[in-house]
């Protein structure tokens, strides 16, 4: 009876397995089976953007909310040591490249430079010390984190809500897909482009929403599913290697617009690398980039 469950179960699994290539193989097929004209001929029907580093330069705001989390609860890599420990910018920029995810980042930190003490207590020493720990800063790193969301004072990138206001007037679809949680996005969109144009975009979607996170394509395979348009009707602005290699995967066309921490990244398969969307990208010069 249990192996009769077991292989139901993997019958299951295997069915939304392909389900999903045939997916992601329809939508390459499309761009496929059209040929060259698809390329030349290309109309933009679809803007899609992600969150973190092209709406919001998110990387320093994480950075900032640590070292306030590090001040809060005294966190000090010896008992002896005149301050609390600080991620520099220059330091930080480096290391949220190599490390991803807030706990692992604490996690490595203390690892390679020693385990803290705090006024949470003495440097742990067993594991579930440690973890402890690592629970009780990133809690509170969090809240810090969307209360300087929340609070008014973080505006969006450069140029993206001009930019997402022109692709509505244009009758373009405007769409969302961040590898962040959903709630955590939701809180960013709202406070950064408004409820009103959160509530009217055309798709959102999240890193709950897929089975798998960038560089995967799924989310923006999905995306385009959702927006009821083509891939190839696509165009994704992305601020870093990673969310590139997901446009691609998607066959989508790619714009960049990296951040400091991102900038020496290998943008050589975008199809337009700026440093913000800024006045200088507008929907006709979008509309080049998908056709050419």
């Amino acid at each position: 009876h249990d192996m009769a469950t077991v292989r139901a179960h993997t019958t299951i699994i295997c069915a939304a397995s392909r389900a999903l290539g045939a997916r992601i193989k329809r939508s390459n097929a499309s761009r496929t089976c059209r040929g060259s004209t698809v390329s030349a001929h290309a109309t933009l029907r679809a803007l899609v953007f992600d969150c973190d580093g092209v709406i919001l330069e998110s990387e320093d705001l994480h950075r900032v909310a640590y070292n306030a989390t590090f001040e809060e609860f005294d966190v000090r890599n010896e008992d002896d040591s005149p301050s609390q420990i600080v991620w520099t910018e220059e330091f930080y920029n480096e290391f949220q490249n190599q490390v991803g995810g807030g706990k692992p980042k604490m996690r490595w930190y203390f690892n390679k430079y020693g385990w803290p003490t705090s006024n949470l207590g003495p440097a742990p020493t067993t594991d579930e010390e440690k973890e402890k720990l690592i629970d009780e800063l990133q809690d509170w790193k969090s809240t810090k984190y969307q209360d300087f969301i929340t609070s008014g004072k973080v505006p969006p990138r450069p140029g993206v809500v001009r930019l997402m206001d022109e692709a509505r007037a244009a009758g373009l679809k405007v769409a969302v897909c961040s590898a962040a949680t959903k709630s955590s996005v939701e809180v960013t969109l709202k406070a950064l482009i408004g409820e009103d144009r959160f509530e009217k975009l055309d798709a959102f979607l999240a890193g709950d929403d897929v089975p798998k996170k960038k560089p995967d394509p799924i989310i923006y395979v999905l995306a385009a599913e959702k927006l009821g348009v083509d891939v190839s009707e696509c165009l994704v602005i992305e601020d870093s290697l990673i969310g590139l290699q997901a446009a691609i995967g998607a066959k989508m066309k790619c714009v960049v617009t990296h951040t400091p921490s991102t900038a020496s990244q290998d943008f050589d398969r975008a199809d337009l690398v700026l440093p913000q969307v800024g006045d200088e990208l507008t929907i006709d010069k979008l509309k080049e980039v998908i056709g050419a």
